[in-house]
């Protein structure tokens, strides 16, 4: 029986491959060239993605190496993907990149049929509409102003905007600014453009310096393992942060108008929640109005590292 790896990767290396230290000499040699004209202080080696195959990354000395962090997850399908190269060589793809289409205001003759059998395919039961977006970020940027509006359409009632409120926004100000919140969970990471950063509880280095919105925060469960051993434990724990949730919503002094939560945390420490944990949020969020965010990072579909799902209440 041929496997999924040597169906699409026959060629692959079946071990790693290392004889010089990381970074080496072309490595340093590479990075220091490239330091002139780029920030090079987070960079590990230069890759050489000419050579990298499936599961192996290469690098300019010629060394192979098993890669599990995957570009951050973005390339979950293997480097040189034979199919996915496939795609990027096709006339769609050329058309696409070569003319940089603004797609809300002019979506191309095959747009549609290019989400049915790409995002689409993949979405959650009973999603039936896409807005696209650059990365995970700019996603979350995205259903946040989405959120946002529709709350503020929802509370004026369908009337237009007021000239105090088309004033006041030129200038930075409440009313025309709105001052509605974004919740987000302990530990989540949402991005790092300026609405992302500020739902994300990571890590410190990702928000220091940076101004920040005041949206609030609710915790997230640390569970306990093996789970099995621990099950009255970790339903304690996952009914405590369901009722500091309801908790924060009830006495927040501005109206939260939506709560984004990862169903699985990566960036923050590889966190998870039951079933139980997320479907109380949701009843919490259709209980008191507010749009519950889903950014779907480790099980997102597409070439992007995170997806963002909204949902409205019926």
């Amino acid at each position: 029986m041929v496997t999924i790896s040597e169906k699409y990767f026959p060629n692959e290396p079946t071990k790693p491959f290392v004889h010089t230290a990381i970074p080496g000499p072309e490595s340093k040699k590479q990075l220091a060239e490239l330091a002139e004209v780029y920030d090079t202080k987070a960079a590990y080696f230069i890759t050489d993605y000419y050579k990298s195959l499936g599961n192996y990354i290469a690098d300019a000395d010629g060394n192979l190496l098993l890669d599990s962090y995957c570009q951050i997850s973005s390339i979950a399908l293997g480097y040189n993907n034979p199919e996915l190269l496939k795609v990027a060589k096709s006339d769609e793809m050329a058309v696409a990149l070569a003319n940089r289409p603004a797609l809300a205001c002019f979506p191309s003759t095959d747009y549609k049929q290019i989400l049915k059998d790409g995002l689409l395919a993949v979405a959650p039961k009973g999603f039936k509409h896409v807005c696209t977006a650059h990365t995970g970020s700019d996603a979350n940027e995205m259903a946040f102003k989405a959120a946002l509006i529709y709350q503020a359409s929802k509370k004026r009632g369908g009337k237009s905007f007021t000239q105090e409120e088309l004033t006041s926004v030129m200038e930075n100000q409440f009313p025309g600014t709105g001052d509605m919140v974004i919740l987000s969970f302990n530990k989540g990471f949402h991005g790092r453009l300026f609405g992302s950063l500020s739902t994300t509880r990571s890590k410190a280095i990702h928000k220091l310096d940076i101004p920040a919105f005041d949206w609030p925060k609710a915790p997230f469960p640390a569970l306990k393992y093996p789970l099995e051993e621990y099950e009255k434990e970790n339903q304690a724990e996952e009914e405590r942060c369901l009722a500091e949730f309801e908790k924060i919503v009830q006495s927040y002094p501005k109206q939260i108008a939506a709560a984004i939560i990862e169903p699985v945390q990566s960036e923050g420490g590889d966190n998870h929640a039951s079933p139980f944990f997320f479907q109380g949020i949701r009843k919490l969020t259709e209980k008191y109005g507010i749009l519950m965010i889903i950014d779907e990072v480790q099980t997102g579909g597409g070439g992007s590292d995170a997806k963002c799902w909204i949902l409205f209440q019926r």
